[in-house]
C-alpha cells in the first residue's frame, strides 16, 4: 500500500513502479477520471503524456506532473504528496486581502497595512530559528 497525500486528503491504493494505479483509484486520489481523451473533470480533459496509461492503469504522477503540480515521494517510494499546482495557488492568492497590522518604520513611526491599500508593498520577514 502506498500513501499519498493531497492538500485535503491521505489515500491508502495499491500501487507499482512509482505512482502506477488503477484508474478507479486514480479518480478517487485526484478528483480525475480517465476517458480516451485523457484524464477529464466534468467537461475538461487534459491530455495523458505519451506512455501514462496501460491496460487500465494510470501514471498518476506524469498525469499530476502534466497539470503543472508536484509530485514528490519519499525515499523508500511508498508514501507521496500530490501538490497542488502553481496556476490553482495564484489564483487563490489574487483574492486574498492581507490582515491589517502597524509596525514602526525606520524613524520609529508607527504605520499601518492598511494606510497603502491600493500601492503595491513589499513585506519582508525574517525569523532567526
Amino acid at each position: 500500500m502506498t500513501t499519498i497525500l493531497t492538500a485535503t486528503s491521505e489515500y491508502s491504493v495499491e500501487t507499482r513502479n512509482g505512482l502506477w494505479m488503477k484508474a478507479a483509484d486514480a479518480e478517487k486520489v485526484t478528483g480525475w477520471a480517465l476517458k480516451p481523451e485523457g484524464m477529464c473533470r466534468d467537461d475538461l480533459c487534459v491530455p495523458l503524456p505519451p506512455g501514462a496509461v496501460s491496460g487500465g492503469e494510470v501514471d498518476v504522477a506524469a498525469f499530476w506532473r502534466r497539470l503543472g503540480g508536484p509530485a514528490v515521494a519519499n525515499k523508500d517510494g511508498d508514501v507521496w504528496a500530490l501538490g497542488t499546482p502553481a496556476d490553482e495557488r495564484n489564483a487563490q492568492l489574487q483574492g486574498l486581502e492581507a490582515p491589517d497590522f502597524a509596525l514602526p518604520d525606520i524613524d520609529g513611526k508607527e504605520r499601518r497595512l492598511s494606510e497603502l491599500r491600493g500601492k503595491k508593498v513589499f513585506l519582508a520577514t525574517w525569523a532567526s530559528w
